[in-house]
């Protein structure tokens, strides 16, 4: 499939780079001509075991390319994936979605034929639903849908974590949609991953419960520590005993 990934950071980069390495035609966007240019040279600017390999692999093969220009890509592309940045707001609480809906009011009044738009940033609840509006105000209706594709990535491990999940997640409201997403994936689901169909908001939330409950797991296993020093208990036996996997399998 052609693939076009706006935004070069972790999950955009990574995944970009494990696309093409799986035989998608795939363009990695970003606005730093400099980055690019040391992303076709080879030059990572972020630790990952084996992506600067991936990255000439693919190069070499002819599935991968970088580029600066956003529309061209674009209409190239069958599927965008949006992977920009989403910090934390000024007021320390909300994310900031700018870089997002900036996005896609550039897709909004520049695609020309059908393309499936998928949310890979983490994002709040409603926003596939925002971008949306945002297409629809600008009179795309029938050119596009809107997915959510949380990740569930880990620094030093995303390469293992991107072919070799336990679950893939696609959030969307139509089923030729989830259809296609599923032969994307196939490659990954014949290895055991599970396929997880929802609605777009579902995705959107099993992201931010994935995140909180994690942090739950690893509070928990903290505090058992804790008491583990007090009773001369070596919390590794703990963890096993009541469950391994549970405290340490994202």
């Amino acid at each position: 499939m052609k693939i076009c990934f706006i935004g070069t950071g972790y999950v955009g980069l990574v995944s970009g780079v494990c696309f093409s390495d799986l035989g998608n035609n795939v363009i990695c966007i970003d606005k730093d001509k400099d980055k690019l240019n040391r992303l076709e040279n080879g030059i990572i600017p972020i630790f990952e075991p084996g992506l600067s390999e991936l990255v000439k692999k693919n190069i070499d093969a002819g599935r991968l390319s970088f580029s600066d220009d956003l529309i061209s890509s674009i209409n190239k592309s069958d599927i965008v994936f949006i992977a920009v940045g989403t910090p934390t707001a000024k007021d320390g609480v909300s994310a900031d979605l700018s870089q997002v809906f900036s996005v896609a009011q550039l897709i909004s009044k520049k695609i020309k034929s059908r393309k499936i738009i998928v949310t890979k940033s983490t994002v709040p609840i409603g926003t596939g639903d925002k971008i949306e509006r945002i297409l629809n105000k600008n009179k795309k209706n029938g050119l596009f849908t809107i997915v959510s594709n949380p990740e569930f990535l880990r620094e030093g491990e995303a390469i293992k974590d991107f072919k070799y999940p336990d679950r893939v997640v696609i959030g969307a409201n139509d089923k030729k949609v989830i259809k296609l997403f599923n032969e994307l994936y196939r490659p990954i689901i014949n290895k055991g991953a599970a396929f997880v169909a929802c609605t777009r908001r579902a995705a959107e939330l099993i992201k931010y419960a994935s995140n909180a409950f994690l942090a739950t797991k690893i509070s928990f296993i903290n505090e058992i520590a804790n008491l583990c020093e007090k009773v001369h208990v070596n919390v590794d036996d703990v963890a096993v005993g009541i469950g391994f996997l549970l405290f340490f399998q994202q």
